[in-house]
């Protein structure tokens, strides 16, 4: 089902250079790269263009903002997270203008590009709070010696940041990044630069010092390259495709940079008779269909169990026909448009593949209309594992169901993929529950729910879903390195 469409509201994005050292410029190739709005298929503007010479620039303003004795360096480390608080006071103040920037430039429903905000804006605010609690430990060392550790900042740490949710993911990397201590580079996806510049001047306004942080809008081969690359970079924080991470992971190579990884998934849910069905229906439709599927941990494979079967997949085909699709200005649109021409057609290509390899297409699988990427919820019933659908990532909104009969059996076939992001089960079994949540390889597993993420739970993949963990205390030992300090005593009692 699709919505009526609505007038575009006035957005003009004010901020389309690059920032570096707390400064507006244009690149010095003076390229610029045009940026498109997914649900209209048209320009919105230019944008400059970061290469190699922008990122040397960058990383040596960071630098420079983290040298022995500089303003960031010396400053409190609760002075730091007062400046995050600022920045996640200042983001509510501007919400209305940092949602529309994220639905004109990701197409997403701009309800859940506010839902977003207030979520990156939360994550400011909790990192701020722990700003000051990054702490070691005293040691009793043996012999005549006193030895502590102290968690110490990186230095220029990177992000690079995907295109599904921009910036959410800016928040996770930057917010537990300055809390540290660290200055950053980041590089925003060049389908969605608008939020991630717009936060460069929110920085700005609260003061913090230049070169801390800076935002080069860019392409993967060249800007993005540079800085995995880069033998100032000592971090690299990336979100994206598995294969993606490999070229980074082999462009750090030289310089031994740190990594988290937050990749791609494949992640399985496992509905038992025993479970409330509509319950687990809603939650599997949501997890795999808001964001149009563009989303690492949905949950785009749902086994179910023999006994409820055929009930389940009447109840995923009636979320998915009740879905809403369409407009993502208007208030009851729950999906609106696919990040580009690009995707979509990805997309189709692994609807395609799935009719001919013998699932049945319950419903969707189609594009809507002529003008904008929007897709229609689309479900198959009668999957098998060795389909393609049901072992690529596709990232769109396809939902396969799979039959199984035994637990032991669906634990192996859950597990064997490539993929260990996510994972989730569904009963009203407390024993059943802890098997599968215990068993199921994901790095974060959910019991009688799905796709659910809190700011204070940490977040990342086993396997090809990558390593290191975003969000909780936990990510902040991910921007940190523990340093042991051993003093000579003269004399040492207990």
């Amino acid at each position: 089902m699709s919505s009526s469409s609505s007038a575009l509201p006035e957005i003009k994005p004010k901020y389309t250079q690059l920032f570096i050292n707390n400064q507006w410029v244009d690149s010095k190739s003076g390229k610029t790269f045009e940026n498109f709005n997914p649900a209209t298929e048209e320009k919105i503007c230019d944008i400059a263009e970061a290469d190699a010479e922008d990122v040397n620039e960058a990383v040596k303003s960071a630098a420079a903002a983290f040298k022995r004795n500089s303003k960031w360096r010396t400053m409190d480390a609760s002075a730091r997270g007062k400046i995050l608080v600022r920045v996640g006071e200042i983001m509510m103040e501007q919400k209305h203008i940092i949602s529309s920037l994220e639905t004109l430039d990701a197409g997403k429903p701009y309800a859940d590009s506010l839902g977003d905000v207030e979520h990156a804006a939360d994550v400011f605010k909790y990192y701020a709070g722990l700003a000051d609690k990054s702490l070691g430990k005293t040691l009793s060392p043996d012999g005549q010696y006193f030895a502590y550790t102290r968690q110490e900042p990186i230095g220029v740490c990177g992000g690079i940041i995907p295109w599904n949710y921009p910036i959410s993911l800016f928040a996770w990397k930057v917010a537990p990044a300055l809390a540290s201590g660290n200055v950053c580079v980041i590089k925003p996806s060049e389908l969605t630069p608008l939020t991630a510049l717009h936060m460069a001047a929110i920085f700005s306004e609260a003061e913090l010092p230049a070169g801390v942080l800076n935002v080069l809008p860019g392409y993967g081969a060249t800007a993005g390259a540079t800085l995995a690359s880069h033998p100032g970079v000592r971090k690299i924080a990336f979100t994206g495709s598995t294969a993606t991470a490999r070229k980074i992971i082999a462009l750090t190579a030289n310089n031994l940079a740190k990594l988290t990884m937050e990749l791609g998934g494949k992640s399985p849910a496992v509905i038992l008779p025993d479970c409330d069905l509509d319950q687990a229906a809603l939650y599997c439709h949501s997890a795999i269909m808001t964001n149009c599927g563009q989303n690492c941990c949905g949950i785009s494979r749902n086994y179910v169990h023999a006994d409820v079967y055929d009930e389940y997949v009447a109840k995923a085909v009636a979320c998915a026909q009740n879905r809403v699709v369409g407009d993502p200005w208007k208030e009851d649109s729950e999906s609106g448009a696919v990040i580009s021409e690009v995707q979509m057609n990805k997309i189709l290509g692994y609807i395609e593949s799935g009719k001919r390899e013998g699932a049945k297409l319950e419903c969707g699988g189609e594009r809507i209309g002529s003008k904008g990427w929007f897709l229609q919820p689309t479900v198959f019933s009668n999957v098998t594992d060795e389909m393609t659908i049901a072992k690529e990532e596709i990232f769109g909104p396809v939902q396969s169901i799979l039959k199984f009969t035994d637990i032991e059996d669906v634990l192996d076939r859950c597990n064997d993929n490539e993929y260990g992001l996510a994972a989730a089960c569904f009963t009203k079994d407390v024993d059943k529950a802890m098997y599968l949540s215990h068993n199921l390889k994901g790095g974060i597993t959910w019991v009688n729910c799905a796709d659910i993420l809190t700011t204070q739970t940490p977040f990342g993949g086993f396997k090809g879903s990558g390593y290191g963990k975003e969000l909780g205390e936990d990510a902040m030992k991910e921007y940190c390195e523990m340093k042991t300090v051993l003093m000579k005593m003269s004399n040492k009692n207990s």
